[in-house]
């Protein structure tokens, strides 16, 4: 991978950013993608964002070498901190952390949520925390992706500014995804059941505390949710 070819992962989340956007990249790494949609044409001006000093260097080190100082600005800042006001920022990507995560720098800094438009999240896993997010928080999920890579499954969601309401099902395995089934979203949830199923059985011998019987509960719920979308 790098700034002019991304992973599939990436190329994904590029697809769903506007041409002509302002993009700040919360969690850049090495600034390929913020690199990319200028290479692309897609966006002017971006914010490669990053918490640790070593990425920080690293993205800094590539936006010099793509001769992008004056379009790509890099700061070292936590989440959404890295943006500022005179920035004109209308589109945030976030990609490659987990649901939890994610959520937490949305929470962290909500005022720098004001001039955004569009949100492209891309959770490594816990997807479903960031569904009840935005149902609690008056974002609409516009569309969503899921990719395969190197024997990972990621998902992509695509958030805007609106009321949605999603039903138990979709807040746990996506509205879109479950209306177009793809291949890919298929084996993704066949081998959640079958952990699931695994978990159960475990659980099966363990003290039945009030904590084990809710969490037997829970999981048995979840085995009848996903089973009853898989259907064909």
């Amino acid at each position: 991978m790098n700034a002019q070819n991304l992973s599939k992962r990436l190329e994904t989340v590029a697809s769903f950013v506007p041409k002509g956007a302002t993009v700040a990249d919360i969690g850049s790494d090495h600034a390929y993608l913020p690199c990319y949609l200028v290479h692309k044409g897609i966006v002017q001006k971006a914010v490669a964002g990053e918490v640790v000093d070593g990425p920080y260097q690293s993205a800094l080190k590539k936006v010099r070498e793509e001769g992008m100082e004056n379009q790509i600005t890099v700061r070292l800042a936590d989440g959404l901190a890295a943006i500022e006001s005179g920035d004109g920022v209308d589109t945030i990507t976030i990609a490659g952390m987990g649901g939890s995560l994610i959520v937490s720098i949305l929470e962290k800094n909500p005022e720098k949520l004001e001039s955004i438009q569009r949100l492209i999240l891309q959770p490594n896993i816990h997807a479903k925390l960031i569904r009840q997010w935005a149902l609690a928080h008056q974002w609409k999920i516009i569309d969503e992706a899921i990719v395969e890579e190197d024997e990972k499954i990621y998902e992509i969601l695509v958030l805007e500014r609106g009321p949605m309401e999603l039903t138990e099902a979709e807040i746990l395995m996506g509205k879109e995804l479950i209306r177009e089934k793809s291949d890919v979203f298929v084996k993704k949830w066949t081998n959640e059941v079958q952990h699931m199923k695994k978990v159960l059985q475990s659980l099966e011998k363990a003290d039945q505390t009030p904590e084990i019987l809710a969490k037997r509960e829970e999981l048995l719920h979840h085995v009848a949710l996903v089973e009853e979308v898989l259907k064909p």
